[in-house]
């Protein structure tokens, strides 16, 4: 009887039809996904013992903690480690540059989230500062307004929005997992337009939803679907050296 009662489950998945299959992750992105699956884990079960009032509260705030927690990797990310092998070579003779270490890198990868809707809610901006920690795997900093504008019902030093900055390995494993697996599942996707440069080498895009990337799993939770602007800062000195760098990085340039 036990193991009939095992092989129901089995059966009853395989009745519902099978799904596509996923993206092959790298050993890094499973790293990451797995210790955002155990924070969101223990912050069920740590919000599901305290009861509706405080127990939530702290349960969520242990997720967040263990979401942002920052890996010790023994070697670098994956695309950090591509660059260094093989893209800043292929670089140097593509751009006719002397010297290898002249080839642009990207410096720094910021992730903007405006919540105009926080004016009259404040609770959704709690929501958002959540999701984008998920995402990036770097608690965010709360944005405030500059200045005050009576239309809008809006005064300066009210929280308006989240960002994120990253550098270093946490940069190179966001933009990975953003070129390899979000951005290929936006609905009828055809690439990111190449003229959106600033004339520095600076690459801004914005993204429509957030569920787009895979730590944000609890759709219904939404009240709608949020977007943000993502702003990759390079070193490059024009803007045909850094869209040369991005290609070679993955990004998915429009035709």
């Amino acid at each position: 009887m036990a193991d009939q009662d095992e092989k129901k489950p089995a059966e009853a998945k395989e009745a519902q039809g099978t799904k596509p299959a996923k993206p092959a992750l790298s050993p890094e992105q499973e790293a990451d996904a797995a210790a955002k699956r155990a924070a969101r884990a223990q912050a069920k079960a740590t919000g599901g013992k305290g009861g509706k009032g405080k127990g939530k509260g702290g349960g969520a705030q242990a997720g967040l903690q263990l979401a942002t927690e920052k890996l010790r990797r023994p070697e670098a990310s994956r695309l950090r480690r591509l660059y260094n092998q093989e893209i800043r070579g292929k670089l140097q003779q593509e751009l006719g540059l002397a010297n290898r270490m002249e080839a642009p890198k990207v410096v720094s990868v910021t992730v903007n989230m405006g919540l105009g809707d926080a004016v009259a809610n404040p609770k959704i901006l709690d929501t958002a500062v959540e999701e984008l920690a998920l995402i990036t795997g770097q608690q965010p900093v709360v944005t405030k307004a500059k200045k005050s504008i009576a239309v809008f019902k809006l005064r300066a030093g009210q929280k308006i929005g989240a960002m994120v900055t990253l550098r270093r390995d946490t940069m190179y494993e966001f933009l990975d997992r953003l070129i390899s697996f979000a951005l290929p599942r936006v609905r009828d996707f055809k690439g990111v337009s190449p003229r959106a440069f600033d004339g520095r080498g600076n690459y801004t895009f914005g993204v429509r939803e957030g569920i787009i990337f895979p730590e944000i799993q609890q759709v219904d939770r939404l009240e709608r679907p949020r977007g943000m602007n993502i702003t990759i800062t390079t070193s490059a000195r024009t803007d045909e050296q850094a869209r040369a760098l991005l290609r070679h990085l993955g990004m998915p340039f429009r035709n």
